[in-house]
């Protein structure tokens, strides 16, 4: 069963095109990631899938719901959590909480199973206001107010941005075990290593969709050697192993440079020649694996040509 739909959708401000004809298929019970840079257009497409945004061009359901003429039955189906905190700074957490679960004509009684492991985390602090919570704290409670009437399907647009890592991770865990309680979740995120724990995903940029597939497939298919560069010159290397004519691409990666080459097999020797006579020293070469963040910037620049 497909939990969310989505056929061709466009959507421009101005002069700026936020969705370039996007399509998608969420099936029930996944972790669906959209995944990309700030500005691709994540936002706007889940303002539109939540019934807040008119799509230009296109259509999409939820639940089998169409997103404009049933929009008043979807938003009693969905729960979303926007990327900025959107709460009431000024009610306590428990308030907070109280409140949207009225909102939905239900109580924090009635759905507490749903949230317990949750919201027992920030339950020490259910007479703090919201305002005065931690980033991570600030994500746990937002997470409880979206759940509290049990949707079937959770929408949270970039939930972990500014978090802590720890943070992040714990998210991830709650993330897991929601979708065993059979809720179908669309996450988007700005972090490459957060694809690895979808069921799929579509890479995005500047509003169009690169690839959507399995993580694990985007990553196979990854048709070039790569090959990871260093040297005690990092700022100068990069440039230096972009003006190789032998060199497809070039990209920095945390310590390292990513090199993808022009054809079947690039020969260290020769450029650990070319970086020496170009004054490189300490110089280390060798061959890696793809990673999604790989994948993307190879896609991306493919794209732009």
């Amino acid at each position: 069963m497909t939990a969310v739909s989505a056929s061709h959708l466009s959507k421009k401000y101005a002069k700026v095109q936020a969705l370039k004809d996007v399509s998608l298929d969420v099936s029930e019970g996944d972790i669906f990631g959209i995944i990309g840079p700030d500005g691709a257009g994540k936002s706007t497409l889940f303002r539109i899938l939540t019934t807040l945004l008119l799509a230009d061009e296109g259509t999409a359901t939820v639940n089998g719901l169409d997103v404009v003429h049933d929009y008043l039955k979807i938003r009693a189906q969905v729960g979303y959590m926007p990327g900025r905190f959107s709460l009431y700074q000024d009610l306590t957490v428990e308030e907070n909480l109280t409140f949207f679960a009225s909102v939905f004509n239900t109580t924090v009684q009635a759905n507490y199973e749903l949230i317990k492991d949750i919201y027992q985390q920030i339950e020490p602090f259910k007479t703090r206001r919201a305002g005065a919570l931690s980033g991570g704290m600030k994500q746990k409670l937002a997470l409880c107010c979206a759940l509290i009437h049990k949707p079937s399907v959770l929408f949270l647009d970039e939930p972990t941005t500014g978090v802590d890592p720890v943070s992040r991770k714990e998210f991830w865990d709650m993330l897991k075990r929601l979708k065993k309680e059979g809720i179908s979740i669309l996450v988007s995120t700005p972090y490459m290593d957060e694809a690895s724990l979808c069921d799929r995903i579509a890479l995005i940029q500047e509003g169009l969709f690169l690839k959507t597939d399995t993580p694990q497939n985007i990553v196979k298919a990854f048709d070039r050697e790569l090959w990871s560069v260093q040297s005690d010159h990092m700022s100068r290397l990069l440039t230096d192993l972009r003006m190789n004519t032998e060199v497809e691409s070039c990209f920095a990666f945390g310590d390292a440079h990513h090199v993808t080459h022009k054809h079947t097999f690039l020969k260290e020797e020769a450029l650990t020649s070319y970086l020496k006579n170009l004054g490189h020293s300490n110089i280390h070469i060798h061959q890696i694996q793809a990673n999604i963040e790989d994948c993307f910037m190879r896609l991306s620049d493919t794209k732009s040509l």
